[in-house]
C-alpha cells in the first residue's frame, strides 16, 4: 500500500480545529453577537485536558459544556482554550486542548463540526505544550479578566441517534 503523501484528511481537520479556534477567539475578544451560543464536547482523557477530578469522574469520556451567558475568563491561543464555568455554584477553571474537542456546535445558526481527537505520543506532546502555553500567557496578564458568568453542563444524551 502505497503512503499518503499529502495527507488530505488531517489537512481538512486542522482547518475545521481553525475555525473552533477562531469562533473561541473572537468571543473572547468581544463576546457573543446576537443569540450565538457554543455547545462544546470534548474528551476528557484526552492528554493536556485540565478539569477537576469530580467532574473527570463523573464524565470519564467525554463532556459537553454551554458557552452562552454564563461563562469568566475565556481565553484561546493556538493549541488550547481556558474557561472558568460554574459548577452547583462553585467556579472551576477549565482547560482544553484544540485537538480534544469532538463536536463544535452553534444551535443559534444551526450550525455543527464534528471532530476527531485522536491520541497519539506526539500530539500527547502537543497537548502538555498546549496547556503550559495556556498557562504562561494567563500568568503575564495578557488575557484580561471578563465579566463574570457561569455556565452548566449538558447531556446530549437525548440528542443522539440510537
Amino acid at each position: 500500500m502505497a503512503k499518503d503523501i499529502l495527507q488530505y484528511n488531517q489537512m481538512v481537520e486542522d482547518a475545521l480545529r481553525a475555525v473552533v479556534q477562531r469562533a473561541l477567539g473572537e468571543v473572547a475578544e468581544s463576546g457573543f453577537p446576537g443569540n450565538h451560543h457554543f455547545y462544546i464536547t470534548f474528551r476528557t482523557a484526552y492528554p493536556g485536558v485540565e478539569i477537576p477530578d469530580y467532574l473527570r469522574s463523573r464524565y470519564a469520556t467525554e463532556m459537553t459544556i454551554v458557552l452562552q451567558h454564563q461563562y469568566d475568563d475565556l481565553v484561546v491561543d493556538d493549541t488550547a482554550f481556558g474557561v472558568t464555568l460554574s459548577f452547583s455554584n462553585r467556579p472551576e477553571r477549565l482547560i482544553v486542548p484544540l485537538r480534544a474537542i469532538t463536536v463544535f456546535a452553534d444551535p443559534s445558526v444551526n450550525f455543527a463540526l464534528p471532530l476527531h481527537a485522536a491520541e497519539t505520543r506526539r500530539r500527547a506532546i502537543f497537548a502538555r505544550g498546549a496547556r503550559i502555553s495556556l498557562r504562561r500567557r494567563q500568568a503575564c496578564g495578557r488575557f484580561p479578566g471578563r465579566q463574570r458568568k457561569t455556565g452548566e453542563v449538558v447531556s446530549l444524551d437525548l440528542f443522539r441517534r440510537k
